[in-house]
C-alpha cells in the first residue's frame, strides 16, 4: 500500500493518521537529500584532505581564488607557493588549496599509498 491510500483511509474513517504516516515523507525527502547531497560531498572533502596530507614539494597546485604555481616549501598548516617565471612566492593556508596535481610517478605515488595502507593497519 502505498503512503497516498493511508492517508486517504485514515481521513475517511474519521482518525487521525499516525505519526508514522505524518513523518514518513519527510524521513524519506532527509533520506534521499543524504544520499544525493550530503554524502557525496563527504567523499570529495575526503580525497581532497588526503591529497593535500600526501602533497610534497615540487607539486603543483591550484588554490581556492585560482592562483596556480609549485609549492615551494610546506610548514605546518602553510604552504609557500611559486607562482610564475620570477619565482613571486605566496603563503597559503592549506584550506585554501582546492586541488593538487602531484608530479609523481604513479609508481612512486602507489608505492607511497602502500606505505600509508601499511602504517594505518598497524595503529
Amino acid at each position: 500500500m502505498n503512503m497516498y491510500n493511508l492517508l486517504l483511509e485514515a481521513g475517511q474513517a474519521g482518525q487521525q493518521p499516525s505519526m508514522l504516516a505524518m513523518f514518513l515523507p519527510l524521513i524519506l525527502m532527509f533520506a534521499l537529500m543524504y544520499f544525493l547531497a550530503i554524502r557525496p560531498q563527504k567523499k570529495r572533502d575526503e580525497a581532497l584532505r588526503k591529497q593535500i596530507d600526501a602533497m610534497q614539494v615540487g607539486d603543483r597546485v591550484v588554490t581556492i581564488g585560482g592562483i596556480t604555481g609549485r609549492i615551494f616549501n610546506i610548514q605546518g598548516d602553510e604552504v609557500t607557493v611559486s607562482t610564475s617565471v620570477q619565482n613571486t612566492l605566496m603563503t597559503f593556508k592549506k584550506s585554501a588549496i582546492a586541488n593538487v596535481i602531484s608530479d609523481r610517478q604513479p609508481e612512486a605515488s602507489a608505492e607511497a599509498d602502500n606505505k600509508e595502507k601499511k602504517a594505518e593497519k598497524k595503529k
